[in-house]
């Protein structure tokens, strides 16, 4: 089982505001981002701007962490020491890292496998391996167009035993006609 810090001291995400958390609808609107100096502006594409449904799990910790999250002048739902957005190397080297070298996930050199954009190809490949469409997956990875998602996951799409059955399908529909 994957061992997860008691403590949220530490952040986890970039510039997530609370009234982007809508705990009612369990909806957490994407509508900024930080670049890498830091600035918090708009998404890099019309897409990226998006809504992403929570997970019981996330909703139940979310609401947990409100109230234990350090208020500061941005409302930032994960925010650094000095309550202002965090480093993408912080979270790297403070969070994703320690948590990944506490749980034994490292290659044979004992270093950590996974990076963030690692986890973001394996949430997309959860979606696809559960028949999730497409374009469901396009708008929850704020891909600016299906194009982009078929060229970076359409491997995962594929299929030869699920492509015979279809054929077969194919082929008595057509014959009982």
């Amino acid at each position: 089982m994957l061992h997860t810090r008691k403590s949220f001291s530490a952040p986890l995400a970039g510039p997530l505001t609370w009234h982007c958390v809508d705990f009612e609808a369990r909806l957490i609107h994407i509508n900024k981002r930080a670049d890498r100096f830091n600035e918090i502006g708009k998404p890099k594409s019309r897409t990226g701007r998006r809504s992403i449904p929570m997970a019981p799990m996330v909703h139940d910790t979310l609401q947990a962490w409100r109230e234990d999250c350090p208020k500061g002048e941005l409302d930032l739902v994960f925010p650094n020491g000095t309550r202002n957005v965090e480093d993408h190397s912080n979270i790297h080297n403070r969070v994703l890292v320690p948590l990944l070298l506490e749980n034994g996930i490292v290659d044979e050199e004992g270093k950590p496998k996974f990076s963030f954009h690692a986890l973001r190809h394996a949430a997309a490949s959860l979606f696809i391996e559960q028949n999730w469409p497409p374009k469901k997956i396009q708008a929850l990875m704020g891909h600016s167009s299906i194009n982009m998602t078929m060229d970076v996951y359409g491997h995962l799409f594929e299929s030869p035993e699920e492509d015979v059955a279809l054929f077969a399908k194919l082929e008595e529909d057509l014959l009982a006609a």
